[in-house]
């Protein structure tokens, strides 16, 4: 009976233990709300802008300890531009950086690649649990088509990665794997940020982009000619009669 007793005191005691631990894992678990995502394109024509909005689902104390990194892919009918990415890191206006190399801002879609950029997002002060960044993108050219005038350009949603300063336990709700990045724009030091899981507002954005159709080349090539041929007729007339030469 002593024997039985002890062992029954045993089971009992792994029970409230493993009770604990299910009932702490579950608190976590409850109190676990998603993340929310948002991708909207800003502006008309061929230059826009895309605006990625983060919003936490449950307040997080001391998040200021924490920063968001934006992991975008520029599918080929898009680019962004380095140099105007640079103008806009010397007016504060955003923290982005191409990855890609050898990128070619003047190649045709058909001639491009998918290229990547990060987006350090920062904290918006009007919701205290709320990301922002911003990125300037353009369209590139396209075939011109035989019968459609216009095509689809999609921008997958990003990778969503996130470092804190100090250990969050409610970030085990939305942390799936750790990816190595850079852990400031000017800081060349390497952080491990997690990965986190959220949810997105669109599954994708779609941009609609006019092209050419072939059954007007002829018509084009003809007027763009002649229109070249008057201007350097016009500029040749104006040189000879207003012009001073020198022997």
């Amino acid at each position: 009976l002593k024997v039985i007793n002890n062992r029954l005191c045993a089971i009992l005691w792994l029970y409230m233990l493993l009770k604990k631990d299910l009932l702490v894992l579950t608190g976590i678990r409850a109190t676990c709300s998603e993340i929310i995502l948002r991708q909207e394109v800003l502006k008309d024509g061929f230059h826009r802008d895309l605006l990625i909005k983060v919003k936490f689902g449950e307040s997080i104390e001391d998040l200021q300890t924490c920063r968001l990194l934006i992991k975008l892919y520029i599918p080929t009918g898009l680019f962004v531009d380095p140099y105007e990415l640079a103008s806009l890191r010397e007016r504060n206006v955003t923290e982005a950086v191409m990855v890609s190399e050898n990128f070619n801002i003047e190649a045709p879609n058909y001639l491009s690649k998918e290229a990547e950029v990060l987006i350090y997002a920062r904290q918006d002060s009007q919701c205290i649990d709320c990301f922002q960044a911003f990125l300037p993108v353009h369209y590139r050219y396209h075939r011109p088509h035989s019968k459609d005038g216009e095509t689809f350009i999609v921008i997958n949603n990003p990778d969503l990665l996130m470092y804190c300063d100090q250990e969050f336990p409610i970030l085990k709700c939305w942390a799936q794997s750790q990816v190595a990045a850079p852990c400031a724009l000017k800081n060349r030091d390497i952080c491990q940020w997690n990965n986190m899981k959220y949810k997105s507002v669109y599954k994708n954005v779609t941009l609609q982009v006019p092209v050419g159709l072939t059954i007007h080349t002829s018509l084009v090539c003809s007027v763009t000619l002649l229109i070249t041929i008057l201007c350097s007729t016009l500029i040749l007339v104006a040189v000879f009669k207003y012009g001073h030469f020198s022997l």
